[in-house]
């Protein structure tokens, strides 16, 4: 018998390359823009041009680290209460059916970081990653769930995360557009 934790840890593992990924790339935007606007230059006569490099990529993998720890909790808590409203199972035996599932990001954060010149390949990895983990995850619980209840698991995580998209979008589009109607023209 296998240890049911033995993939426990590749979450995290997941969440630090994918955030790594994303940072090196965002790093090098941010670096470049700062030296476009004459900024860099003074930068470097009170801070290491390595010390920047550094502290800008802890500050980026934090902030990823946290915007990806949070949507796995999202996801989560999603999945556990779709099991719960259409799954048959009382146990938790599917939980431990989808752990092996984790196999996918993790795949996925290593290509990403190979990757992380280009932002449109990290976004399409992360994507492919997550849809290929939701058919993995209807596969493996639909043993335990109804035809009815199949249907209305696949629309409740669709629903969730295109109002979750669209609500976030939204927010950020309002923010943006009340900063840009305050800069004074």
């Amino acid at each position: 018998m296998k240890n049911t934790y033995l993939t426990s840890h590749f979450p995290l593992i997941s969440i630090i390359l994918f955030s790594t990924s994303l940072s090196l790339y965002v790093e090098g935007i941010i670096i470049q823009k700062l030296y476009d606007l004459g900024v860099y230059q003074g930068m470097t006569e009170v801070f290491s041009e390595s010390g920047i490099k550094l502290t800008l990529l802890f500050l980026l993998l934090l902030f990823f680290f946290m915007v990806f720890a949070a949507l796995k909790l999202i996801a989560n808590t999603m999945i556990e209460l779709s099991l719960l409203f259409f799954s048959n199972d009382k146990e938790g035996v599917e939980l431990t059916k989808i752990r092996s599932g984790s196999w996918l990001y993790l795949v996925g954060s290593v290509v990403s970081l190979f990757l992380f010149y280009h932002i449109m390949f990290i976004l399409i990895i992360l994507i492919v990653v997550t849809l290929s983990y939701f058919v993995f995850f209807v596969y493996k619980v639909s043993s335990s769930l109804s035809s009815i209840g199949l249907i209305g698991m696949v629309f409740f995580h669709v629903f969730f995360w295109f109002a979750f998209v669209l609500s976030v979008s939204y927010a950020m589009t309002k923010l943006y557009n009340s900063f840009l109607a305050s800069l004074p023209i």
